[in-house]
C-alpha cells in the first residue's frame, strides 16, 4: 500500500538533510571529443558543471586505465528534471572526454546519498538509476548499457523486474569475467521497512537473474557499498535494522550464496530512523587479499562520528574503531601504492569542508588531516578512485546561492 511506503520514511525525517530531485536520461550518440581540465595544479583543485546548470549527483568507476563518470543535473534554472550525462578519462582524471548526453532515457531521481550508478568492464559500460514513480521521490530502477565504451547507449531493463515498486540506494560493480552485480533497497511486500536485494547479469546488463533477498530488514535510507575482492569475492556493506550498525555480507561463489561475515563497528546503536549515511570499504590489494579497511559512521550518543577500522582476516573480525575527524560524516576509503587513504566531509560553522588523510598499509592509524576545501564551498559526499596517476578525489560542492558542481583533485 502507498500508506505503508509513506510511513516507512517518516522516522527518518528528524535526521535527514537530503533533498531528492527528479531527473531524466539517452539512446545513441556520437563519440565524445576531449576537453582538458586543470587537475595538474596540486595546490588547488578543478571544478566544473560539465555543461549542467546545476549538478546534483554523480558516480565514478575505474576499470583498468579508464575512469568512468556518470553525472546528473538540471540543464537550466527552469528545468524540473534531472538529466544524465556520461564522460570518461583515460589519464586518471587529468583530462575528461566531452560529455555524452543521455537526455532521452527515463526520468531519474538523483541526490547525494541516493546517487546514479555506473560500472564497466572493458568496453561494456552499465548505468543504473532510480526513476520517478507514483509518489514524489520514489520509484523503480532502470538501466542503460553501452558496448562501445560509453559512446552510444541503449535503454535496458529494470534489474529488480518490479516496475511498480520503489528501489533505491543502489550500487553496482563488474567482476573480472564481465558479470555485473547490483544491490538495492526495496519493500515489495509492503512490510513498512526496507530489505536488501541483489541480482546479476551475465550479458553486460541486457538480462538479469531473478532478484534475491539478502536481508529482509535493513535501515531504510542509507547507501549500500558493493566491493569486489582481488579474488573476485563479493562484499556488501550496508546499515542493518537492529541495531543500526554497519553489517558485512560476503559471497565467494559469484553471488549464489551469501554469509553474514561481521558487524563493522559493533556500536550497538539503537535508533528508530535513518541517518542517510552508509559506509566505505577497500581491500589491501592483490598481494594482501586478506586485508580490508573501512570507514563507518554511528549516531550513538556517546560515540557519534566517523570511525576507521581494519581487518586482517577477510572481514571476519575488526580492530577497535578509531575516531576520524571531529564532525565527519560522509566518507570514502581507498588503498593505493602501499597506503590507505581516507577522504571525508565535516560540518563547520561556515558550511561543509573536505579533509584527506592517509596511513601506511601496515599502520592502524591515519595521518593528520589535510584540508582540501573551505567550508563556504559546501563540499559533500566525497569519493576516491584508484587510477594510473594515483588517487582521484572527487566530490560535489554547492556554495551559497550558486549551482552545484563537480570538483576533483589528483592525490599523490
Amino acid at each position: 500500500m502507498v500508506i505503508n511506503r509513506i510511513n516507512r520514511l517518516l522516522p527518518a525525517i528528524g535526521l535527514c538533510i537530503i533533498t531528492l530531485a527528479s531527473g531524466c536520461s539517452n539512446r545513441s550518440l556520437s563519440i565524445p571529443n576531449e576537453t582538458t581540465a586543470d587537475s595538474s595544479n596540486k595546490s588547488s583543485y578543478s571544478s566544473s558543471t560539465f555543461g549542467f546548470y546545476d549538478l546534483s549527483s554523480f558516480d565514478v568507476y575505474t576499470d583498468d586505465t579508464t575512469v568512468h563518470l556518470l553525472l546528473a543535473g538540471k540543464s537550466s534554472a527552469k528545468d524540473k528534471h534531472i538529466k544524465l550525462r556520461y564522460s570518461r578519462s583515460d589519464d586518471g582524471g587529468l583530462t575528461w572526454k566531452e560529455t555524452v548526453d543521455l537526455s532521452t532515457l527515463p526520468v531519474a531521481i538523483a541526490s547525494r546519498g541516493n546517487d546514479v550508478q555506473i560500472a564497466a568492464k572493458d568496453n561494456q559500460v552499465l548505468a543504473v538509476w532510480q526513476t520517478s514513480g507514483e509518489l514524489p521521490g520514489m520509484g523503480p530502477m532502470t538501466s542503460a548499457y553501452s558496448s562501445d565504451n560509453g559512446q552510444t547507449w541503449t535503454l535496458g531493463k529494470n534489474p529488480a523486474a518490479n516496475n511498480a515498486g520503489d528501489q533505491s540506494h543502489l550500487d553496482i560493480a563488474a567482476d573480472d569475467k564481465g558479470r555485473f552485480h547490483v544491490v538495492w533497497l526495496e519493500d515489495p511486500e509492503e512490510n513498512g521497512y526496507q530489505s536488501l536485494r541483489y541480482t546479476t547479469s551475465e550479458d553486460h546488463g541486457i538480462n538479469w537473474s531473478n532478484a534475491r533477498t539478502l536481508d529482509d530488514s535493513t535501515c531504510s535510507c542509507c547507501w549500500n557499498t558493493l566491493v569486489l575482492s582481488p579474488e573476485n569475492d563479493l562484499n556488501i556493506l550496508y546499515r542493518d535494522m537492529n541495531p543500526r550498525d554497519m553489517a558485512l555480507l560476503q559471497s565467494t561463489d559469484k553471488g549464489k550464496t551469501w554469509n553474514q561475515a561481521s558487524t563493522v563497528g559493533d556500536f550497538g546503536w539503537q535508533f528508530d530512523g535513518c541517518p542517510h549515511v552508509g559506509g566505505s570499504l577497500a581491500y589491501g590489494g592483490k598481494d594482501r587479499p586478506e586485508e580490508l579497511f573501512s570507514l563507518v559512521w554511528t549516531g550513538l550518543d556517546t560515540k557519534a562520528g566517523l570511525y576507521f577500522l581494519a581487518s586482517n582476516d577477510r572481514g571476519k573480525s575488526w580492530t577497535s574503531p578509531l575516531k576520524v575527524g571531529n564532525t565527519a560524516i560522509h566518507a570514502d576509503i581507498a588503498v593505493h601504492g602501499g597506503k590507505i587513504a581516507a577522504l571525508w566531509d565535516e560540518m563547520e560553522p561556515e558550511g561543509s569542508s573536505l579533509f584527506y588523510a592517509h596511513s601506511e598499509i601496515d599502520g592502524r592509524s591515519l595521518s593528520s588531516a589535510k584540508r582540501l576545501t573551505k567550508a563556504a564551498n559546501a563540499a559533500t559526499h566525497p569519493r576516491l578512485a584508484v587510477t594510473e596517476r594515483g588517487l582521484l578525489a572527487i566530490w560535489t560542492e554547492k556554495p551559497s546561492k550558486q549551482p552545484g558542481r563537480l570538483a576533483w583533485q589528483i592525490q599523490d
